[in-house]
């Protein structure tokens, strides 16, 4: 494009644009006033009921032989301690002893050694929250029907 035609092409977008106003303005959605804080909403309003807090049983639901499902998220050794995770991701410190019983997922009796970080256990303990001990522990899977259970609550599924 040689010179003459660009300055014609710049003359013509400028006529228009001094014709038609806001031909070439930006389309901006529409809200407050450029430089302006936009008013934040409240949390709560005297409408909206509030949240109900999860209720602490549900994170502690235990089964009828008085176990929890857990994921296995680190095992100590030395110190004989596990880190256990339950499926809404709280995670649970238990002490292990000599006295601690393993099963494997046939329900056969197996050592602290078979477990690995990242295995799904069925456990038991007792103590106080502060310092609880592991009683038993055997390996095993949740079922959908489980997870529904024990940690869903929609009535239609049950």
């Amino acid at each position: 494009m040689n010179k003459l035609s660009r300055s014609l092409a710049f003359f013509a977008v400028s006529s228009l644009a001094a014709a038609v106003p806001g031909a070439l303005a930006q389309n901006r959605p529409a809200g407050p006033p450029r430089g302006t804080r936009p008013m934040t909403p409240p949390t709560r309003t005297l409408t909206t009921p509030p949240r109900a807090p999860m209720s602490p049983s549900k994170q502690e639901i235990n089964t009828a032989s008085g176990e929890q499902f857990y994921i296995v998220a680190s095992i100590d050794r030395q110190n004989s301690q596990l880190l256990l995770k339950r499926p809404t991701e709280v995670t649970f410190l238990v002490k292990v002893s000599p006295s601690t019983k393993y099963f494997d997922g046939n329900g056969k009796a197996t050592t602290l050694g078979s477990f690995r970080a990242g295995d799904t256990v069925w456990a038991k303990t007792t103590g106080s929250s502060v310092e609880p001990m592991l009683v038993e522990m055997r390996e095993g899977e949740m079922t959908v029907a489980d997870l529904h259970k024990y940690y869903l609550d929609y009535p239609i599924i049950k």
